[in-house]
């Protein structure tokens, strides 16, 4: 089936339930064409170059569709790039820089923030400065039903004509605070939003029948949304931050016009540092251009996608020291077999407890527990000389880390030099393997104090030794 990964089965009696905000509640997910899942996520607003916070939107919905695919959905998947908006044109003056040029650079530091990290090329990722004519006709028939009007060049949305105003969000329109931009004169009620802003000296503008200017932030979600998915789909996804304004003033232009719009909503929680919301406003960004010089892209992965995708995560150096030394278990296992019995195809399909997890709201840290337990009956296995039996195991875990975008033995990760220690990783090995071989010639003339002295300063160095029948294998601590 087009879309779907391999080990894939169709989805008859399975049954993925998903955390709806909408509802409140988790639901069962019922697509609305059999077979199929589309889903829609607010992309990179691109003023500046990502930090971690903003890839793990990416890196959560990943998971999502490829655990969609694997359980034989034929997936679509948007991902939206918004190249203007008032924080562009904000850099742009301050800079002396045009905003395109600024926001191309910054697409492509997202794009290669996702690459580095594993995620899948979307179906389709379109620029909001690509769809104006979509936005224009948009607005054009909300202003013929009512919902919408044009003041001073603007084009606003009338709340108070879309009675489902506020039901994401859960909010009392009496007590709304509307965020406004600047410039944004001649509402009727200061609750409404912008769709269009009138053109400013020295900015850019595109033309309409109500004169030129450019888009508002929400417009272009509903209008490119409608375009590549239809009048209805499936998911729609962001962060929590996302829930207001952007995503309430998406359903309500969407909705107005007519369209049914997401039958689920689902929003990823932020990468906190000191209990505050991950911003380059706060000055306490993580750049994952910076990051991946540090940490293995892999792990950087394992860290930011294995906690649960509505929980926060807290930053913190130790924590990703601590996903290191786990997802060094994990890898270990999978070396050790496959020196013993050489490569090993990803088993068909995953264990049952594993997708039970997975099909529960996405239970990423319960099925990676599968994980770690798999690799423990594997090394069990080793230890017994069992080869059969580690085999099996190594397949499991294979397959349940393809799943997850973790499997090292992967093409995406096997033959990547990027990140701390792969673009070192053979010069290292050459110098150990040196010291190892002194090691053993040690041991060869019986001077075992000189052996042990060499491998106490390897441990010391951080490298853990162990002797195996093939010879001594070296590993980071």
């Amino acid at each position: 089936m087009p879309g779907a990964l391999p080990g894939a089965h169709y989805p008859g009696c399975v049954t993925i339930r998903l955390y709806d905000t909408s509802a409140r509640q988790i639901r069962d997910f019922i697509p609305i064409t059999p077979g199929c899942v589309s889903i829609y996520l607010c992309g990179a607003t691109v003023q500046a170059a990502p930090h971690i916070g903003h890839i793990r939107s990416g890196l959560n919905f990943d998971i999502m569709r490829r655990w969609f695919a694997h359980r034989g959905y034929d997936v679509t998947f948007v991902r939206n790039v918004t190249d203007i908006d008032d924080k562009i044109i904000k850099k742009s003056a301050e800079q002396g820089r045009p905003w395109w040029s600024i926001g191309y650079e910054n697409e492509r530091a997202f794009n290669s923030g996702y690459d580095v990290l594993g995620c899948l090329p979307p179906t389709y990722e379109p620029r909001a400065t690509g769809h104006v004519t979509e936005m224009v006709e948009m607005m054009r028939g909300l202003i013929e039903r009512g919902h919408a009007y044009e003041s001073e060049g603007n084009v606003y949305f009338d709340v108070r004509s879309f009675p489902g105003y506020l039901q994401l969000s859960n909010q009392d329109l009496d007590n709304l605070l509307q965020p406004s931009g600047e410039g944004e004169t001649g509402k009727r009620d200061p609750r409404d939003f912008a769709m269009w802003k009138a053109a400013k000296p020295g900015e850019p503008s595109w033309e309409t029948p109500w004169g030129r200017g450019r888009p508002g932030w929400h417009l272009e979600c509903s209008a490119m949304a409608h375009k590549y998915l239809g009048a209805a789909f499936d998911i729609h996804g962001g962060g929590l931050d996302l829930i207001f304004p952007h995503h309430e003033n998406e359903i309500a232009q969407a909705k107005a016009f007519g369209d049914d719009f997401a039958a689920y909503w689902v929003h990823n929680a932020w990468v906190t540092m000191s209990g505050e919301k991950m911003s380059k406003s706060l000055g306490n960004s993580v750049l994952v251009s910076e990051m991946v010089k540090h940490w293995r892209p892999i792990v950087l992965r394992y860290y930011l996608g294995t906690p649960h995708y509505r929980s926060m995560i807290e930053y913190s150096e130790e924590a990703l020291r601590e996903a290191e030394s786990a997802f060094a278990r994990i890898e270990g296992f999978i070396q050790r077999v496959v020196e013993k019995a050489g490569p090993v195809e990803p088993a068909a399909e995953v264990p049952p407890a594993f997708a039970e997890a997975m099909d529960d709201d996405l239970g990423v840290p319960q099925a990676l527990a599968i994980v770690h337990t798999t690799v423990r009956q594997g090394n069990s296995a080793l230890t017994a000389d069992d080869k059969e039996s580690a085999v099996a195991r190594l397949a499991e875990v294979r397959a349940m880390l393809g799943v997850l975008g973790l499997d090292p033995l992967d093409p995406q990760w096997a033959g990547a030099a990027s990140g701390r220690g792969d673009d070192l990783h053979g010069v290292v090995d050459s110098l150990v393997r040196l010291v190892l071989e002194q090691r053993q010639a040690a041991r060869g003339r019986k001077d075992y104090a000189t052996a042990d002295a060499i491998r106490d300063q390897l441990q010391q160095a951080g490298l853990a030794i162990e002797d195996t029948p093939s010879g001594p294998r070296w590993s980071l601590t």
